[in-house]
């Protein structure tokens, strides 16, 4: 039985600062508008959450879902992860994959709300670019956990993206890369996507 590990206590911690960037809204690639647009998000999440105890309906988890995932760039660690099989996969199948990456991470991502409601702080952002780092700690009552992102800004769009998380040192990235990898030397790609479609369906 293949066992995927996607979301650890502290991977769903990350989650809840990556809602910070902004989605829709026109950005510059510079560090003080990073910070002032992840400051926003914060907020915005904070304020749909409501206080602890709070019951949800339907159309209010999948805004949260939205906002929460809908920075991340599926395509980038879905390359990443695959490495060079994803080159030689169909348009077809790379769109699979990527929607199954992305639906697997978009319904974990909702399993612990209460996690959301750490307190996050934005220790540095550094612009080169294009491309931006950001260090936040996110504490959740005793539990302080370090979490980077690499992150991109998509001229057409005018949008930062997060093509990767760095929690406690490990990036989100790399792990996948490592787990699909060795699914692949030992089973075939195959046995991973049928295993990603079980997993999508639950």
């Amino acid at each position: 039985m293949i066992r995927l590990k996607y979301f650890s206590y502290t991977l769903l911690i990350a989650f809840f600062s990556i809602v910070s960037m902004a989605q829709t809204a026109q950005a510059q690639n510079n560090e003080a508008s990073v910070k002032q647009l992840l400051e926003e998000r914060d907020a915005e999440i904070k304020e749909l959450m409501g206080p602890k105890g709070t019951e949800y309906d339907q159309e209010q988890r999948d805004k949260l879902k939205d906002i929460i995932n809908g920075v991340i760039d599926y395509s980038a660690m879905a390359r990443h992860a695959l490495a060079d099989t994803y080159d030689s996969l169909s348009q077809e199948e790379q769109e699979e994959f990527v929607d199954l990456f992305s639906t697997i991470i978009r319904d974990q991502s909702l399993n612990k709300l209460d996690i959301y409601r750490a307190e996050v702080k934005y220790e540095d952002i550094t612009v080169d670019g294009n491309t931006a780092e950001v260090e936040t700690l996110a504490q959740l009552e005793d539990v302080r956990t370090p979490v980077g992102y690499i992150m991109e800004y998509r001229t057409g769009s005018e949008q930062w993206v997060v093509t990767d998380m760095i929690i406690d040192d490990v990036s989100t990235a790399d792990s996948y890369h490592r787990q699909f990898q060795k699914i692949i030397r030992q089973k075939g790609y195959d046995s991973l996507i049928e295993t990603l479609r079980k997993r999508a369906a639950r």
